[in-house]
Order: structure tokens, then sequence, then C-alpha cells
């Protein structure tokens, strides 16, 4: 299909996350045609995505932006969390620049327009793997806009990281998995406590954090670790 140079030692290991079962399979046959391709696992929910990159090796991710509950966005946080090495593309977006940029703020590498053809998939995967990224001329211009405000936000955050010193262990626990995209009812069975107890923790987590959402508790995973 693509002008690919002979089959690699190592082809790109791949990831399709798609809430369609029929879907997913279908993307799936079109790019194991690619000599220099290679489909690990194709799944349909976001729980399944994360259990294939704690057991295997993945490259590139493709997130349909179309999973339930702001699914893909979750994941896309998640993935940077536990697999910081795979590069995520989220699949299906139309080119609105808050829609874009939220994907790329949560940690995505690029996107894949829904009227784009399955050559500009290829390619985006391609670009990836190498580490390069094509947006347009428009979302760049936004990504530009928005880099005071993520400085300023980083700043924020890195000036009150001491404020984590006063988390208890089990707290850094459930931020941690905060940090993972895990709901509460996940944490409450990962750490085997109730969901209330797990809802007064993360409580407990913002406040001492002095933050609104749990994606900015999450973003004090980064300071903690360094």
């Amino acid at each position: 299909m693509s002008d690919v140079p002979e089959k690699p030692e190592r082809p790109i290991q791949l990831l399709l996350v798609n809430e369609s079962g029929l879907i997913g399979n279908m993307i799936r046959a079109a790019l194991e045609d690619e000599p220099d391709l290679r489909v690990i696992a194709s799944v349909t929910t976001a729980e399944a995505a994360l259990k294939v990159l704690q057991e295997q090796t993945i490259d590139v991710a493709l997130v349909s932006t179309r999973l339930p509950d702001q699914g893909a966005l979750k994941l896309t946080s998640a993935m940077a969390q536990l697999a910081p090495s795979t590069r995520v593309l989220a699949l299906g977006l139309t080119e609105e620049k808050k829609h874009v940029l939220r994907y790329v703020e949560a940690g995505a590498t690029g996107y894949v327009l829904k009227d784009h053809s399955l050559e500009n998939l290829i390619e985006a995967v391609r670009a990836a793997q190498d580490g390069k990224v094509f947006v347009s001329p428009q979302i760049a211009a936004a990504m530009m806009e928005r880099l005071p405000n993520l400085a300023r936000m980083f700043s924020d955050i890195e000036n009150n990281a001491s404020d984590t010193t006063s988390l208890t262990g089990r707290e850094l626990e459930v931020l941690e998995l905060i940090g993972k995209g895990f709901t509460n009812q996940q944490i409450a069975e990962k750490l085997v406590i109730e969901v209330g107890t797990v809802k007064n923790h993360v409580h407990s987590v913002l406040e001492k954090l002095n933050v609104r959402t749990r994606t900015e508790a999450a973003a004090y995973l980064a300071f903690i670790k360094k």
C-alpha cells in the first residue's frame, strides 16, 4: 500500500484501542499489510489497553477519541505515566483547536483526523516512531499561544511541589493511580479499600496540593519522581 523498504529486523509494535471491535480488526488487517508494522493487540477498552501496556512493549498506541466517558483522554494521560516511551496517536479528531490541544496536553504525540486516509495513518505511525510530529499550521500556532500559560502552570507546580511531603503513604498511592487514569472504583479494587475511603483520600490529596481537578493533581507526579 505504501512505499516501504525491505522488512526491518524489528517492526513497529502497535496497540489499537477502538470502541468497535469490528473497526479495530479492519484497521489491524490493513496495517498488517505493511511489512514494518506489527499489531500486538487490538482492544476495545482503556482497561484492556493498560493491561497490554503492562505486559508488552508497545512503540505506538492508536487510540480512538470515541471511547466513552472521555476514555481516550484519560487513557492518553495514563499511558504517558505508565509507559512514557510509548507514542500515542489520537484517532478520529476534527481539527478544532480545543479538541486537538486537549490530547496534546494529555501526552499524545500526534493525531489523525477523522477524514484522513489509511495512508495518512501509516505515515503518522512511522513519523511517531521516528519522534516526529506533523501538525497543521493552525494547530502549531495554537500550541505556541498556549506555551506561556503552560509554563506558568508548571512553574506553580514546581514551586509548590514540596507540598507533596504532607501526603500520607496511602495518599501517595492514590495519587499514583490517579495519574494512571484510574477511577475511584478501580483505585478501591486495586488497594482493596472501600470506594468511600478512596473519595476521602482524593479529596484530601486535592486539598493538600491546592488543586481543583484530578488532572492537576496528577501533574505533580513528574516533580515527585525527580
